[in-house]
Order: structure tokens, then sequence, then C-alpha cells
């Protein structure tokens, strides 16, 4: 006797403030495999998932459904997720009326939203549960920055989560949550989650689960339980903070194995520990002109961290804001910057290497937070912005930046993309062969792998105090359906802790 087990993926991590909508094009620039291309995959989590399966003493038969995967960036299309959505439902539907189905495994992300839903997971798994009946098992993972919701809970058996920022666990986490579907059907495990949460949005800066910072104690606390006997697993998340939906907040999610009060109370305890280190998890932040002023007086590089234009948070990564400032120390301080512009890219494409152009740049996309600069500067390298990463989630998978130009400005290497990218470590810059140590200023636009990606040629680090949908600080976005009272506009909160409970099916 064999396993049939189902499986498929939707990761995405969405924006509601800003960033560029995500269609169909976006995951099929990324990853979009549809039935038997999945069983090709041997990292991941769907590559963990496979090689759990196919590890284990039951034999297992495999469904392969649909793994859809895109960069961060703005809303789903309504259509695009109802076609993903449709292709997974009907490949589902139509494996349990032929020979049934004793399992599922999804890999998801926890805060992706449509242009009318803002809890696409809980849809998506209330939608499988629906299509499958009470009785199959479905377990999903999620990413440490997922906003878990009631629907994910009621309609998930259990939610297995990475553990690492930077990420750099998704086939172990594929693996974790392949063996906890395979203790259910075995019947040594009975799920029961619930989920604590405190009302805190706040950046990924100091949000590393590496170390002894604020949330990397909160990650050992929550890990550190599972030595109890009634304990399965446990995650700690810090919550995707750029959504704007109701009760978002991070914390704890706890899986017993039937002892819901012990859940519920660990969970509660994984977020009160959470809420306590509210004040060291908001970040200090500097200003453009002081952060530049500061770097004149530093030996070596120095990294920029323009974290509000974060293509890894779902911002368009069309922001200019340093620009100019760089562009005023003239042309014998050399500096490098990422810009998502397919118009300009086009325009020194047209142009060739070693043109001379005067051309609008910046905020082409995602208008809400800028005006293009007018510059004028030489063209020089043209790609057609293909790059291979190395390391973290998507190691050894392909990046596609679109077409892609170096526009040199004064002393800035201005580096043009037509697509927004997941910035992991300097591949980008590396694919336009750019030699960032050889630089006075590096602008990472990203919240936490900067030290990853340029440590190597840097000590010096700063934080800027920028404006975009992604900032360092979210005490400036224009929330309309997040709690309040919260952290950070709230230090002290009467009775701050919620938990949910997985209600019976």
């Amino acid at each position: 006797m064999h396993y049939r087990i189902a499986i498929g993926a939707l990761l995405v991590e969405c924006n509601h403030f800003g960033g560029i909508a995500t269609d169909m094009a976006s995951f099929q620039r990324t990853q979009y495999l549809q039935e038997d291309e999945l069983l090709a995959l041997t990292d991941g989590t769907i590559g963990g998932f496979l090689k759990t399966l196919g590890q284990s003493e039951r034999q297992c038969a495999i469904v392969p459904t649909v793994a859809a995967t895109a960069c961060p960036g703005g809303l789903v299309l309504d259509s695009t997720y109802q076609s993903i959505k449709t292709e997974l439902l009907t490949t589902l539907a139509t494996a349990q009326q032929d020979e049934g189905l004793d399992g599922i495994l999804l890999a998801l992300h926890g805060s992706a939203a449509t242009e009318s839903e803002c809890d696409l997971e809980g849809d998506l798994l209330q939608a499988v549960r629906t299509t499958v009946g009470p009785d199959v098992p479905v377990v999903a993972t999620l990413d440490l920055h997922a906003h878990v919701t009631q629907p994910m809970l009621d309609f998930a058996d259990a939610l297995i989560a990475w553990e690492t920022y930077p990420h750099c666990d998704a086939a172990e986490t594929g693996t974790r949550a392949a063996h906890a579907l395979i203790d259910i059907l075995q019947g040594t495990l009975q799920p029961t989650m619930a989920m604590g949460m405190a009302p805190l949005l706040v950046g990924a800066i100091n949000g590393g689960t590496s170390g002894d910072g604020p949330f990397a104690q909160t990650m050992k606390y929550a890990k550190s339980m599972e030595t109890r006997p009634e304990v399965y697993s446990t995650s700690a998340f810090l919550v995707h903070p750029y959504l704007d939906a109701p009760e978002m907040g991070g914390g704890g999610l706890v899986i017993t194995n039937n002892a819901p009060d012990s859940a519920r109370q660990l969970a509660q305890d994984i977020a009160e520990f959470y809420w306590e280190q509210r004040f060291s998890l908001e970040p200090t932040l500097i200003s453009v002109p002081a952060a530049i002023n500061t770097g004149q007086s530093k030996d070596g590089t120095v990294v920029l961290v323009d974290t509000a234009d974060c293509c890894g948070g779902g911002a368009a990564g069309d922001s200019i804001e340093v620009l100019p400032h760089l562009i005023a120390l003239g042309e014998n301080i050399s500096s490098v910057m990422p810009v998502v512009d397919s118009a300009a890219v086009e325009k020194c494409h047209a142009a060739g290497i070693g043109a001379l152009i005067d051309l609008e740049i910046g905020h082409q996309h995602d208008r809400k937070w800028g005006v293009p600069l007018q510059v004028s500067g030489e063209v020089l390298y043209l790609s057609d912005g293909q790059f291979i990463y190395s390391g973290g989630i998507w190691d050894g998978c392909e990046g596609n930046m679109g077409p892609a130009a170096v526009l040199k400005v004064a002393g800035v290497h201005v580096c043009l993309s037509s697509f927004p990218t997941y910035e992991w470590c300097g591949e980008q810059y590396a694919a336009l062969e750019l030699d960032v140590t050889r630089m006075k200023y590096i602008v990472a636009k990203n919240p936490m792998n900067y030290r990853m990606a340029f440590g190597h040629c840097s000590e010096h680090f700063i934080v800027l105090d920028t404006k975009g949908p992604t900032p360092a600080t979210c005490k400036y976005l224009p929330y309309s359906h997040s709690p309040r009272p919260a952290f950070p506009w709230d230090d002290e909160i009467v009775e701050p802790i919620r938990v949910l409970v997985q209600n019976d099916r």
C-alpha cells in the first residue's frame, strides 16, 4: 500500500503600499511549473517535499499540481490568482475523483494578497479544503514573515515555517513539512495548533535569526519548547509589515500532539516574549545627507542601506532618493546603486555602449514615492539581465532582471534593470560586470542580506531614513486596516496578546 500525495506551491510576498502589480508574467519570469515539471525539482521547499517522500518507508505516489513563484511585488491581479488557483484545484479534484488523495503538501508564503483578497493563503487553503473534503490532511509551509490568519489555521492541518533569515532553509522546511504529513497519515501525530500574536509591525533590519538579536532570541525561545513531550513543532513569525490587513502581528505558532490547551498557552508565551523585544526591534536610522557625510570619514567602502525600496519586500526598486546626493559628490567618488527603470534601459540599449545620453530615470513604475530625475551619463555596459543566484532559497536558480544597463552619472554607476529581482548576494551587480570592491558607496536595497552580500568588502553599514513602500520603520506608512493600538505607534498596551486557535472541522 502507498500514499498518494499532491504537491504544489504559490509563493509570493505582496505590498499594499507600492510596487508593481504581480501578474502572470511575474510568475513566469521566476518559476511557473506545471504537473510533471515539478518532479524535476531538487531544491527549495518542493525539493524538500520530494526528497523526504522518496525516502519514506511507505511508498509515496506524487501528484504534481502547479508551482508558481514570483519576486515580491504589488498585489496579485485577481485574474492571475484565479488562473493559478483554478489550475491547482482542478488537478486536485481530478486526482481525488480518480484514485483519491491521502494528503497534500503546499509551499506557501503567508503574506500574499490580491486586488480583492488580503488573505490569499487563507482563501486558497479554504478552497483546497472544500475541494478534497475534511478528511484529507493538508500541510503547508510558510515564510517566517507570514501573516498567520484564522482561516490558515482552520483549513490546514499543520503549518510549518522557515526558521532562518536571511532565508536559507527552504529545503529543510519542506522536509519537516513532509515528515509532519507522514506522521499524520501514520496516526502518530494528531495536530492541534494555536497562534499567539503581538501587535508589532516592524521592519526586518533587526529581524535576523542568527546571533543574539531580538528576533533571534524569540526564535530560540520558540524552538526551545520543542523539547516538551507534547510539542511537535514551533514557529516564530516576524510578519511582513507591508500588508495592510486586519489583525496583523508577529509572535509564535505551536503545534502539539492532541494537546490544545498546551498549544494555546505556549503560543501566548512566545507572543509575550516577542512583545518584550519590541523596543530592540525598531532600528536606528540616519538621513541620507548625514549618512554620506559620515561615510566620508570612514576608510574603505560604505554600504548605504535603502531598505525603503526593497524589491524583496514588494517595492518597485525604482527609487532614486539617494542618487542626487551621490551625484553631488562628483566624478572622483565612485558609487553604485540599482534602479528598476525599463524605459531608461530601452534608451540605453538604443544608444549603445559609449554613448552620452540625457534621460529621466527613477519612479517610472511606482509614482507614489517620488518623481523622476533628469540626468546625463555614459552607457558603460549592456546586458540581457540573466544571472544565477548563489546561496539562499534560490541557490542555483536563474534570475531575470530583463534587459539591463550600467549608466555612469558623475561618479555613480547606476545599474538599470527592467524588472524587480530579489537581491541576495550582489549577483545583479556581478552580472553587470561591476567590481563593487572599488566603490566608495554601495547602495543596498535590502533590509537583511546586505551584510552577507558586501561584508567581504565593507565594515561600514548605515541604515537610511528613506521613504518608500518598504521602510525600515513602519511609523509613517498609511495603514487603514491593520490594528490599533500597535507598536511602534503605541509603546504600552494593556493585554496586547491575542491567541488564535484551530477550530474543529
